[in-house]
C-alpha cells in the first residue's frame, strides 16, 4: 500500500513538472509573436492589443512621422478637409507615441510640438482658409522630414530664396531705399518663418539665435528715430549675410554679393610690383628677339 501511494504521488509530481515546461514554452513562443508582429498582442479573433505597444524609437519613429506629414500635405493640396483631419490626428499620436532622443534638441522636440498644435488648432477652425491650410501643412512637412533627414533636409533649398533677398536687400541700401529695404525684409521672414522649425530640428540653438536676433535688429531700423546711413544698411546686411551663410552651413568665401566692387587703391607698394612685373617681362622678350636673331644665319 504505501508503495502504491509513492507510485501516484511520483505521477503527480511528473504530470505537475511537465505542465510547467509546457507552459514556459507557450510563454515563449506568445513573446515572439508579439516582437514579429511589431509589437502588438494578437488575440485569436484576429484583434491586436495595441495598449502594450512599446514606444516608437530613433529612426523609425522619425520615418513613420515624415510619411505621415507627407501624407496629409498632399490632403491639404488636395482640398481633402476630412482626410486631412484624419492625417492630424494620426500625426499628433504618432508624436505622443514616440521618442526622438538623439534625433534632435530640447529645443527641436518643442519646435516640432509647436507646430503640430498649429496644424492642428488651423485644421479645426470654422472656416477654410486653404492659404493657412497648405502653411501649416508645410511647416509640418519640413519639420518632419528635417527630423528624418537630418543631412540633406529639404528646408536647405531655401537657401536660394533667402540669398535673392538679402542681395535685394543690399541693392536697396545701396540706393538708400529704406521702404524697399523694409518689404524685401518683411519678405525674407516670412520665408523664414515657413523653415525656421525645420531649422531647430538640425541646427545648434546658438545658430538659430543668430538668424533670429539679426532679424529682429534688422526689422527695428525701420522705426528707428534717428536716420541710418547707407554704410549702416549695407553694414546690416552683411551680418545678415553671414548668419545665413552658418545657419545653411556654407562656405564663407562663397560670393554672396551682386554690387560691383569699389575701385582699390594699390600704393607704392602695388605699382613697385606691377613694374618689376613689366621688366621681368620685357628683358625675357628681349632675351627671345637676341636668339632668334643668332642663331638665323643667312645663306
Amino acid at each position: 500500500m504505501p508503495r502504491r501511494r509513492y507510485v501516484v504521488l511520483t505521477g503527480l509530481m511528473l504530470c505537475w513538472l511537465l505542465a510547467g515546461m509546457n507552459a514556459g514554452v507557450v510563454h515563449a513562443d506568445a513573446k515572439a509573436e508579439v516582437q514579429g508582429a511589431g509589437g502588438k498582442v494578437v488575440l485569436r479573433d484576429g484583434s491586436s492589443a495595441t495598449s502594450l505597444a512599446p514606444a516608437l524609437t530613433g529612426r523609425n519613429a522619425a520615418q513613420r512621422l515624415d510619411e505621415a506629414a507627407e501624407a496629409l500635405y498632399g490632403y491639404v493640396l488636395e482640398g481633402d478637409v476630412v482626410k486631412a483631419r484624419q492625417a492630424s490626428e494620426k500625426v499628433s499620436q504618432i508624436f505622443v507615441s514616440s521618442s526622438f532622443e538623439g534625433l534632435t534638441s530640447v529645443e527641436g522636440i518643442n519646435a516640432l510640438s509647436d507646430v503640430i498644435i498649429d496644424l492642428k488648432a488651423t485644421l479645426a477652425a470654422a472656416q477654410i482658409h486653404p492659404e493657412q491650410w497648405e502653411a501649416a501643412a508645410a511647416k509640418l512637412r519640413l519639420a518632419a522630414d528635417s527630423l528624418n533627414h537630418p543631412r540633406q533636409p529639404m528646408w536647405m533649398q531655401y537657401y536660394k530664396l533667402i540669398r535673392e533677398d538679402l542681395n535685394d536687400m543690399e541693392q536697396k541700401a545701396a540706393a538708400n531705399d529704406l521702404k524697399g529695404w523694409q518689404n524685401t525684409l518683411e519678405r525674407l521672414q516670412s520665408r523664414y518663418d515657413n523653415i525656421r522649425p525645420a531649422v531647430i530640428i538640425s541646427r545648434p540653438p546658438e545658430t538659430v539665435s543668430a538668424f533670429d536676433s539679426w532679424l529682429s535688429y534688422a526689422a527695428g531700423i525701420p522705426a528707428s528715430s534717428q536716420p541710418v546711413s547707407r554704410t549702416r544698411l549695407l553694414e546690416i546686411v552683411s551680418y545678415g549675410q553671414d548668419a545665413a551663410r552658418v545657419m545653411f552651413g556654407k562656405e564663407r568665401d562663397e560670393p554672396a554679393i551682386t554690387l560691383p566692387l569699389a575701385e582699390q587703391g594699390y600704393g607704392g607698394w602695388g605699382l613697385l610690383a606691377g613694374g618689376f612685373i613689366i621688366a621681368a617681362l620685357a628683358y625675357a622678350a628681349f632675351r627671345k628677339y637676341r636668339g632668334e636673331n643668332e642663331d638665323w644665319k643667312p645663306v
